[in-house]
This record gives C-alpha cells, sequence and structure tokens, in this order.
C-alpha cells in the first residue's frame, strides 16, 4: 500500500523537545517533497516546514525557525521533524505529508498523508 506512516509526538513542558518520523512506503519519494503541516482547533492550517528530497532543499515556516529542524534518511524513505524549544502554541496535530509540489505539502493537500500525531506542550 502507498502511505505514510508517521510516529512520534506526545506532551512535553514547554521548552522540552520532540521529534516526528514519517516512513513513506509503496512508492519512490525521491522526486518529491515532504514535510508537515499543523492545525489546531480555533487556528488555521499551518505548513511547518518541509523538505525536497532530490536537493534537501528546506522551508520553515516563521513560527518555527531556528527551532524546529527536518532531516531525511533516503535509506529508509523517511523524514523527521525535530522540534526543541517548544512552546504552548506549538500545541496542535500533526500531519507529514508528500507530494511533488512543495506548496501543495505545506498547504495541506499533499497526494500522500499520514495518519497525523498530536503534540501538547504544556506550559
Amino acid at each position: 500500500a502507498q502511505q505514510l506512516v508517521e510516529s512520534g509526538g506526545g506532551s512535553v513542558e514547554a521548552g522540552g523537545s520532540l521529534r516526528l518520523s514519517c516512513a513513506a512506503s509503496g512508492f519512490t519519494t525521491f522526486n518529491y517533497c515532504m514535510g508537515w503541516f499543523r492545525h489546531s482547533p480555533g487556528k488555521e492550517r499551518e505548513g511547518v516546514a518541509r523538505v525536497y528530497r532530490a536537493t534537501d532543499s528546506k522551508y520553515y515556516s516563521d513560527s518555527v525557525k531556528g527551532r524546529f529542524t527536518i532531516s531525511q534518511d533516503n535509506a529508509n524513505n523517511t523524514v523527521y521533524l525535530q522540534m526543541s524549544m517548544l512552546k504552548p502554541e506549538d500545541t496542535a496535530m500533526y500531519y507529514c505529508a508528500a507530494d511533488p509540489s512543495c506548496g501543495a505539502v505545506l498547504g495541506g493537500a499533499g497526494r500522500y498523508r499520514g495518519q497525523g500525531t498530536q503534540v501538547t506542550v504544556s506550559s
């Protein structure tokens, strides 16, 4: 099956760290963009970070720049999001996405989407 499987997430106090993983299976991601967007009740969906796998080109939203790091493991078709210095406003459901278009990944319209993982940051 062609799918993205997410892991990681959970609850942490402000200032803590978490790592999300997104493993792609059943399709080749070399010419794909992969990344995460997040959504929480009462807030607009936000594209957080993405990497274009072929070139390792990366993007971060202003709200996470300097705190989050996206990386990739080509051997395992997996991308990671290391989240540090977490803030309560980072609390959201995080979704991994993959698509040839980076805009689609960040906009939540990727061809493939993970099941989502909850990140909760307490103050």
